[in-house]
């Protein structure tokens, strides 16, 4: 296995693309390496707890970050002033959702994530916020293809995309998310980067449908440490990820203490058995907490 710490000790400065560091971490034969971060609510505590994770975690030198956003914008000035802070320090990929918003006012965010630094927006749909539960019907974006349309249209910041492991909720088939995925990267999208899920197969036949559809770009696995259980399968709940039986099983009578050991075992074990099976990088959703991050980053190889 590559000695991952010190090439990433020896990169020169920061990548302006998630494209870019992809092809230079693949000409050197290994993944990249990634964490997603989420913007604090107004309490002062959530902000310290942040950045002393976003701290930690720049130590281990990864390649980007990315910083989601809310429903309907309802975070949207926090998630540019963290996306700004981040953006100095490291590449970092600015979340947009574009449920209920009109052209003028996406298009507008779009050149303030550019101000802050931004080189690469995750273009989603998102989901309409509690206060307008209405919005897909009411806005003038209804689809992340015509989110990734707009920021081609109106910028030249870089492209990025989600995609569905375990097929979208709203979607009949893999099929059809596939050949969705195929029309965003003829739209302008260069990469995507994936929903929660739980199992090597579950990513494995995406890329497979998504390659037989005409989807060519890269596919990034976003991945969900297991360091507090019964949040995560709370969220897995939520998203219609599916977890594993033999997983269940063991955390049914699991104390907390137990549970962690097991759930970070399969996280570190998932996160060996993405890269074996090719996929180009691991993007950790850290939840604004360092430790079971870095557990995983480090039990997978890519980090010291």
């Amino acid at each position: 296995m590559p000695d991952f710490d010190l090439l990433r000790k020896t990169a020169s400065g920061p990548f302006e693309t998630v494209r870019e560091a992809l092809a230079v971490r693949s000409a050197a034969g290994e993944p990249t390496l990634s964490f997603e971060f989420f913007p604090p609510r107004n309490q002062e505590e959530a902000a310290e707890q942040l950045w002393r994770s976003f701290d930690a975690l720049m130590e281990v030198k990864p390649d980007f970050v990315s910083v989601t956003y809310g429903a309907g914008g309802s975070n949207r000035e926090t998630s540019l002033a963290v996306v700004e802070r981040m953006a100095k320090e490291v590449m970092t990929i600015g979340h947009l959702t574009c449920v209920g918003g009109s052209r003028q006012s996406t298009a507008e965010t779009i050149s303030r994530f550019k101000a802050a630094g931004v080189h690469s927006i995750l273009a989603l749909r998102g989901d309409a916020p509690l206060d307008n539960p209405n919005a897909l019907e009411t806005g003038e974006l209804k689809t992340a293809l015509e989110l990734v349309e707009l920021v081609r249209e109106t910028s030249d910041l870089e492209v990025g995309v989600a995609a569905f492991p375990e097929i979208h909720p709203e979607s009949p088939n893999m099929a059809h998310d596939s050949m969705v995925l195929a029309l965003k990267q003829r739209a302008g999208a260069s990469y995507g980067m994936t929903q929660l899920f739980f199992t090597v197969k579950a990513y494995t036949d995406l890329v497979e449908s998504a390659r037989a559809a005409g989807a060519t770009m890269p596919i990034i696995p976003g991945l969900m440490p297991v360091g507090n259980a019964a949040k995560v399968l709370r969220m897995a709940e939520m998203s219609g990820a599916s977890v594993p039986v033999e997983l269940l099983s063991r955390l049914e009578n699991a104390s907390e203490a137990e549970a962690r050991i097991i759930g970070m075992d399969y996280s570190i074990k998932l996160a060996r058995e993405l890269i074996e099976a090719g996929a180009p990088g691991l993007h950790i959703f850290s939840m604004n907490l360092s430790k079971a991050a870095l557990e995983v980053a480090r039990g997978a190889g890519l980090c010291l």
